[in-house]
């Protein structure tokens, strides 16, 4: 497994000293730099071209949101995982195509399964979560709830699962229910979505694993504690798919 070269952003130094003694118990990486600032990150990203960047969210002189939108706009863009005290925000941050959104404080285990899937990753694939290629079909989808009208970006959604006259995506702030049918959803994001059950659709991406549970097969997702069951028509194209991700 490569080397993973990793940059921490965040303006508080207990908040680094953490992140640092905790990256220094996970294997197969390395912390080459820390950045208190927006201005100071832009250019440690410069000059030492980390694999991942450790990014807070609020931070004098910039946001980290905003950072992570200028990063994802580089040729070849390092990871991000956010690790931050605002839990309100995971929606616009992964707008941006983050990897991962972990709520202080970061338990070692948040941080190292969210740095396994950054590891499984070649450049490329960071790339292609980065959005330098584009899926067909919209960023974004129209949703209508109690708050108003949602933007829900497609890249945050980790499983659609349909509900009698609804569809309900799943997402690391929670669930939203969307006014379209799973078979149109289907149709405009089946690059980044497959089927596993005749009402769930799964984000390719955030697959970690198939864990069994009684007779039947349900598949974990990152960022979510929704495990959508496996029908069993499709549970060995399913466990093809898992294997060759994981």
């Amino acid at each position: 497994m490569t080397q993973l070269r990793v940059l921490i952003v965040d303006d508080e130094p207990l908040a680094r000293m953490r992140l640092q003694r905790q990256l220094g118990t996970i294997e197969q990486c390395s912390l080459v730099g820390e950045a208190a600032d927006s201005e100071s990150a832009l250019l440690q990203v410069q000059l030492l071209d980390p694999d991942l960047v450790l990014l807070d969210i609020e931070m004098p002189g910039g946001c980290g949101l905003a950072l992570a939108q200028q990063l994802a706009a580089r040729d070849c863009p390092p990871a991000i995982i956010f690790c931050t005290a605002h839990d309100e925000l995971a929606l616009p941050a992964f707008a941006t195509s983050a990897v991962g959104y972990l709520l202080k404080p970061v338990s070692i285990e948040q941080l190292r399964q969210a740095m396994a899937k950054v590891q499984r990753l070649s450049k490329p694939q960071q790339k292609l979560l980065q959005g330098t290629q584009e899926f067909p079909g919209r960023n974004r989808i129209k949703a209508v709830s109690r708050l108003g009208v949602e933007l829900l970006p497609v890249n945050a959604i980790r499983c659609l699962i349909a509900d009698s006259k609804y569809v309900l995506a799943h997402h690391p702030a929670g669930e939203t229910i969307l006014d379209e049918s799973l078979k149109e959803l289907e149709r405009e994001f089946g690059a980044r979505f497959v089927r596993v059950h005749r009402s769930t659709l799964v984000a390719r991406e955030y697959i970690v694993g198939l864990r069994k549970e009684g007779g039947h097969y349900r598949v974990e997702l990152e960022g979510v504690t929704e495990a959508p069951l496996v029908s069993r028509r499709m549970l060995s194209s399913v466990k093809a798919l898992v294997a060759e991700l994981c």
